[in-house]
């Protein structure tokens, strides 16, 4: 009998302890937006292997979305996640609004990392007075994705195309009206925005200067505006907006040339936007010697967050590691921002997606010649102001010139009103 009550009593403890040992996990929520999660999901188990008392929950919302929420929740101070990712395009305004700790500062001492981190990035994520709210993970170098067997079919091989006006040559000759309604069904590519974009990224500033000044209406972005208004009266794009079922379409049919983006869009167009389409892609760099970041992303720790030593841990699992942050980028073109990343031997492995192409090689030569980004709080209003006198530009035929001045004009009267 009292050999069965031992037995029931070491039972009891056994189940005890393994009762203490899942009340003792921590589990952190991880707030992020598509393709970052495909990233994360490959270095997950690993992640969970290396801190067994740690349980991460992946918290996906769509970019606007995610970035909205957050910005919401960060204001409130509640219902914040552990770990927030941030895009390029909201980081100056998230570290203008506080709310976030400073990496710097103990226990998180994020500035033993410092030198191994692209140094444009850790300037985006830093404060005027020296903090360090965000901490980098990944850069985005500018691209072209081309079909190259409808570049093929048109005679011209990739080593052809230097220049804008080389793509809309080749463009002119593969936009066409298949069924004669009257109506192109083939293009040079989706949206016409993207020509500006690809114009106005490729330099040192794109909104604002180091000063803070207003320069939406310089030399380079009037010949952007004057670029994408050329291939909209050509009708070499579809006026097809971005993430919309249509501009899903135009990947799979095959109904583009070219689409400009950062590298990161090639993991969308692999994972789920595309992927029977491998091996019909090439990548190439942009034309006219252009070089520029289109994207990018940071991570921050709430100051509100529940578990920010955490939080932490997972911070340094994925941007610190040569490891993870490959891992990553094999699984959706995240590129590291982690510079001893870049003698790693995938960036000579040839790409079946691509044809066979040392793609990655590609993009590791244009981030080395992307040049220093000046980011500022209003960069997300810019934008917007921006987009919408495009448009007015693309589609009523409103002057460029004049429609940059009043863009300048309503940039600075908002600034004034925050």
């Amino acid at each position: 009998m009292k050999k069965f009550a031992v037995i029931a009593v070491v039972a009891l403890l056994v189940v005890s302890m393994f009762s203490l040992s899942i009340a003792a996990k921590t589990k952190i929520k991880v707030a992020c937006f598509p393709d970052q999660d495909s990233g994360f999901e490959a270095i997950l188990d690993q992640f969970h292997a290396e801190h067994p008392d740690i349980e991460v929950e992946l918290v996906v919302n769509g970019f606007a979305d995610h970035h909205n929420t957050l910005l919401t929740q960060i204001a409130a101070g509640a219902e914040v996640p552990d770990v927030a990712m941030i895009e390029i395009g909201y980081i100056a305004n998230f570290v203008s609004k506080g709310g976030f700790v400073n990496l710097l500062e103990e226990p998180y001492n994020a500035g033993q990392f410092k030198e191994n981190i692209v140094p444009y990035k850790w300037a985006q994520g830093s404060t005027d007075d020296g903090r360090l709210i965000a901490f980098p993970t990944d850069i985005a170098p500018g691209t072209i994705y081309y079909r190259r067997d409808k570049l093929a079919e048109l005679g011209y091989e990739i080593e052809d195309m230097k220049t804008l006006e080389d793509w809309i040559e080749a463009g002119s000759q593969f936009a066409k009206d298949l069924d004669g309604d009257g109506v192109n069904d083939r293009w040079l590519l989706a949206d016409a925005t993207d020509i500006f974009f690809m114009i106005a990224k490729s330099g040192e500033e794109l909104y604002f200067n180091e000063d803070g000044e207003c320069i939406v209406d310089s030399p380079r972005f009037i010949k952007a505006f004057k670029a994408a208004k050329m291939v909209r009266d050509m009708g070499l794009d579809a006026r097809i907006g971005a993430w919309t079922n249509e501009w899903y379409s135009t990947f799979k049919d095959g109904t583009v040339l070219m689409q400009p983006s950062g590298a990161w869009l090639g993991g969308h167009i692999r994972n789920w936007i595309a992927p029977d389409t491998a091996g019909k892609w090439g990548v190439t760099n942009l034309p006219d010697g252009m070089y520029c970041n289109w994207g990018g992303s940071f991570a921050a720790i709430p100051e509100k967050a529940e578990h920010k030593e955490e939080a932490w841990e997972f911070i340094k699992f994925i941007a610190t590691r040569k490891d993870t942050q490959i891992a990553q980028f094999k699984a959706s073109n995240i590129f590291p921002a982690w510079m001893p990343a870049f003698d790693d031997p995938v960036f000579q492995e040839e790409m079946e997606f691509y044809g066979g192409q040392k793609a990655r090689l590609l993009w590791l030569e244009a981030a080395k010649k992307i040049p220093n980004v000046v980011t500022n709080k209003y960069d997300v209003i810019a934008e917007e102001i921006v987009t919408a006198a495009l448009t007015d530009v693309l589609n009523n035929d409103a002057d460029p010139v004049e429609a940059l001045r009043e863009a300048k004009r309503m940039i600075e009267r908002r600034m004034r009103r925050r």
